[in-house]
Parts: structure tokens; C-alpha cells; sequence
């Protein structure tokens, strides 16, 4: 859901501003003004991730939802493949600025930053610990 809301906001390259018409802008305004300003600096590559984010994955998302609720074994490549995606691609490069980077994009307030943006490595590693054996959904956890 977090793929449509922030991410195409991001992706689109849009100026989260407080004025705007768009409520996505003005949800996204509301949490990067107070807590994320790597967000709001828009720099090239973060639009290349959330654009992919909300543009690409968003299809692979359905597959999965249907997918883990029918049990079919035949997502567990693609599960892997994307949740290495995400966690190397998304969770490093994002995750590093917002502890490490610069004092202008580093995030002020890092536990809502976490509590924010942390299912999006969450929910992945979960998702690469489930499908680390053949068949995911013939066997135990």
C-alpha cells in the first residue's frame, strides 16, 4: 500500500509541498517534513527506487498475495529474487543515508524513521527466511 502512496510520489518526482491539491503529496509532506529530509531532497537515484517501487513491484505485490494465500510453491524464486532486491537495493543505499549520510538528509527522529520504513526490510527478510527451502508450502516453517 506504502508503494502507492509514498513511492509514486517520490517516483513521479513530485514536490511534496503542504499546499498541494494531491493528498499523497500532503501525506507525504506531513511524515518527510518531520522526519525523513532525504525524502523531501528528491536526488536522482531515490526517485529511480521508489519508481520501481511503486511502478514495478506494485505488479509483483498481487502475484505474491495470491501466490502465498493459494500456497503455490512457484513464487519462491521470485520472492527470493525481490526480497534481495529490496534489502540490497532499497535498505542499504536508503537506510545508510538516513544513519550516515550527510546532517541534512539524516533522518532527526530515527525511531519513527524505523517504525516508518523498517517492514520495508522487515517484511522482505521474513519473506527470504519462509522461502530458503525448496517447496515453501509443503513443509513446516
Amino acid at each position: 500500500m506504502t508503494c502507492i502512496i509514498s513511492d509514486s510520489v517520490e517516483g513521479l518526482g513530485l514536490d511534496q509541498v503542504a499546499g498541494s491539491p494531491n493528498i499523497l503529496v500532503q501525506w507525504n509532506y506531513t511524515y518527510s517534513s518531520n522526519f525523513d529530509p532525504l525524502y523531501q531532497s528528491h536526488p536522482l537515484w531515490l526517485r529511480f527506487i521508489s519508481g520501481t517501487s511503486a511502478f514495478v513491484y506494485v505488479l509483483f505485490y498481487i502475484l505474491l498475495i495470491i501466490a502465498l494465500s493459494k500456497g503455490f510453491n512457484w513464487i519462491q524464486l521470485y520472492s527470493v529474487i525481490y526480497a534481495t532486491m529490496i534489502i540490497s537495493l532499497t535498505g542499504i543505499p536508503i537506510f545508510g543515508v538516513e544513519f550516515f549520510g550527510p546532517v541534512g538528509e539524516r533522518t532527526p527522529n530515527p525511531g519513527i524513521f524505523l517504525l516508518y520504513n523498517g517492514p520495508y526490510i522487515l517484511v522482505p527478510l521474513l519473506l527470504l527466511i519462509r522461502m530458503r527451502k525448496p517447496l515453501p508450502f509443503t513443509r513446516k516453517f
